[in-house]
């Protein structure tokens, strides 16, 4: 009975212990701040780089090691001085530890001394003189130190700060931390994470994105309206715009590819597809369509977001003319109007979009 009460004890979990995972709640305020994403972010594209430092390191323990167990492995403990059972060199392992220790700088230089010549030596080395030490100790340790505690391990330094300028160096160019933004913001217009919102948030969206992949709070609305009409994403029939096919057409509008004025889209998008699907052909099977959406997507007939803000930016420009109109001034846009569908033309001719 007492025997089964005490294996009950043994295996008893307590359950209160995932309440310590509620400090992990503080991780939801790091994605609130800017920079702070962008020292998470810099520390995590770090690791891509830090493993290949930490194999240098580990050469070079490793090249110490079996120096220092050839020099200084016969001799003899004593508890008194800094080599003992605790520490010494009689086994690859315990060097490690040993060196480890001296790249901390824990009383590395009470280790150098007791490695000097004249050291008495370890009976069962079979070495009958008390020469085991050597001077060489002073060389050894003095390299050691240097290289590992003034060089290896400033490289890790160099590689997140390497990291930290190459995102904050030009915020025009394009990097991983940017799609991680551009991820974040779309959640939260699309919690359900079902990679589809209204084209109705998309600008707001956009403008919540700093450049260059999104639109910013100080982009003026006429320009937004106009990198919108260039990119010009299908528009699905309950009102929403597509993930894969918003981030695509942002990233095509800010590094220029293949784009060109209004009435030479198509042609360009006809040779972005020429090109994904010759540089992935077999990704370009199943994301082509949405990557670059076909003439059928965008003709007569069919909703976009082009057609959409070509809409509105008319609209914005007819309410502008009446306005000026009605207070006595002349809009300088036009000379001379008889109808309002030719104030319509001019006013699209003038803003670039053709």
């Amino acid at each position: 009975m007492i025997n089964g009460k005490k294996q009950t004890d043994l295996f008893e979990f307590n359950v209160g212990i995932f309440r310590l995972f509620r400090a992990a709640r503080l991780v939801k305020l790091l994605r609130q701040g800017y920079t702070i994403r962008l020292l998470l972010w810099t520390f995590l594209q770090s690791f891509k780089a830090l493993p290949y430092v930490c194999l240098l390191i580990l050469m070079l323990f490793f090249i110490a090691a079996i120096i220092g167990m050839q020099i200084f492995g016969n001799i003899r403990l004593d508890s008194t001085t800094a080599i003992n059972r605790h520490n010494n060199f009689r086994s690859f392992l315990e060097a490690i530890m040993l060196l480890f220790r001296c790249a901390t700088g824990e009383n590395w230089q009470q280790i150098m001394l007791s490695c000097l010549d004249e050291r008495p030596c370890d009976p069962r080395s079979g070495m009958g003189t008390n020469k085991c030490g050597l001077s060489l100790a002073y060389l050894y340790f003095v390299c050691f130190i240097f290289l590992c505690s003034f060089l290896m391990l400033n490289l890790f330094v160099a590689v997140i700060m390497d990291n930290f300028d190459y995102l904050t160096r030009d915020s025009s160019i394009l990097g991983p931390h940017h799609l991680d933004e551009y991820t974040r913001v779309w959640a939260e217009y699309d919690p359900g994470a079902t990679g589809k919102i209204q084209y109705t948030d998309m600008y707001e969206m956009l403008r919540n994105m700093e450049p260059p992949v999104g639109f910013g709070k100080k982009c003026p609305y006429r320009l937004a309206y106009r990198k919108l009409i260039r990119m010009n994403m299908p528009v699905a029939n309950d009102g929403t715009v597509n993930f894969t096919t918003t981030l695509f057409a942002l990233i095509r509008e800010s590094l220029g590819i293949k784009t060109s004025i209004t009435d030479e889209m198509d042609k360009k998008d006809e040779e972005m597809r020429d090109v994904i699907a010759r540089l992935w052909p077999v990704p370009a099977k199943k994301l082509l369509d949405l990557l670059v959406p076909t003439k059928d997507d965008l003709n007569e007939g069919k909703l976009t977001v082009g057609k959409i803000y070509v809409g509105l930016l008319i609209s914005e420009n007819w309410k502008a003319y009446k306005a000026s109109q009605l207070n006595g001034q002349t809009m300088r846009m036009v000379s001379k109007v008889d109808e309002p569908h030719n104030l319509i033309v001019t006013l699209i001719s003038n803003s670039g979009m053709n």
